[in-house]
This record gives C-alpha cells, structure tokens and sequence, in this order.
C-alpha cells in the first residue's frame, strides 16, 4: 500500500517530518510512506494551473498514485501554514488529485492543545476538496518535547501505541473507500 506523507513545514528541524519518519519506519512492513517535497512547488497562481511547472506536475501524479495521504502539520495562528496550504491548493485545482482520497492527520506541537485548531482548519480543506478524511481518529500530539529524545525520536509509548492504533485504522480506512 503506498501512502505519501505531506509535511506543513519547511522548518529544518520540523517536529511534525520527524513524527512522519517515524511513522515511515515504524510502518515500513505496513505501507510505503514517501514525503512528497512540497518545498518545491511554486506558489499557486491561477494564471499557471493550466500549464503548470513540470514538478507541479510531477507531485500532483504522486498523489493521484497513492492509496491514501498523511497529513502532518503544525498550528501557526490558529490554522496551518501557507507552507501547506498552497500544496494544498494546487491539489485541489484542474485534475483534483485529493478528491476521493483517504486521508489520515497528524499533528505535533510543544504546546498544550496538540495543532487541535489547524486540524479543524485542515479538515474543512479536505473536504471542500473532497477528500476522505479518517474520522474519529484525531491525533494530537501535545508536549511532544517531553517525549522525543535528543535524537528527536519518538520515545512515548502511549503515544506510539495510540498511533500504532490509528495507523491500523487508516489503513482499513483505505480499504474501505476503494468501495466508494
């Protein structure tokens, strides 16, 4: 099963891409998790949809590929950062790549609430595009500097049990809506 996994940051050190390659080996006997390299899409312009960038091209083929998408973002504001958005945006324009697709969210934050408003955010997105979103499996990981290591690995175990349960859910989430 191939699942592409969208990090919604650029940050060199992002805790939410180390969360997803995590999960990428953790789950390697599971699905095929590739992080898409959303850093290089240009910004979303109208103007160009219909004649877009090769690599425009190439990631939305990626996507449109995949069983299902992983969603891994931070909260900036109160939603999720442009970083996101726009890949969002270009995925959602012409060929609509994300409508029908089973999708699964995550999100880690030093911070109390877990990225628990950017997910609301993220999930009235998704489905004004039309994706499927994984319901009742809301994954917020708060303190999450409290349980990484130095390396930043993942140490928690209730943590990786809760997505180690998710996870299996996602998966016969995918499962599920090949039927649709």
């Amino acid at each position: 099963m191939k699942i592409v996994a969208i990090v919604g940051s650029n940050r060199k050190q992002s805790i939410n891409k180390k969360l997803v390659v995590f999960m990428k080996e953790r789950y390697q006997e599971k699905v095929d998790i590739e992080i898409l390299p959303i850093e290089d899409l240009p910004m979303y312009n109208q103007d160009d949809e219909l004649s877009p960038l090769q690599v425009v091209t190439e990631i939305k083929k990626i996507v449109a590929t995949s069983d299902g998408v992983l969603i891994a973002t931070p909260e900036y504001n109160h939603s999720i950062p442009a970083f996101l958005k726009n890949a969002l945006d270009w995925f959602s324009r012409v060929d609509k790549v994300m409508a029908k697709k089973p999708v699964m969210i995550v999100g880690a934050t030093p911070g109390v609430l877990g990225t628990v408003r950017a997910q609301v955010n993220l999930r009235q997105i998704l489905a004004a595009m039309g994706a499927y979103t994984l319901p009742g499996n809301e994954v917020f990981i708060n303190a999450v500097n409290e349980k990484i290591d130095e390396a930043g690995q993942l140490k928690h175990e209730p943590t990786i049990g809760f997505l180690d349960t998710v996870m299996n859910n996602f998966i016969n989430w995918i499962e599920k809506t090949k039927q649709f």
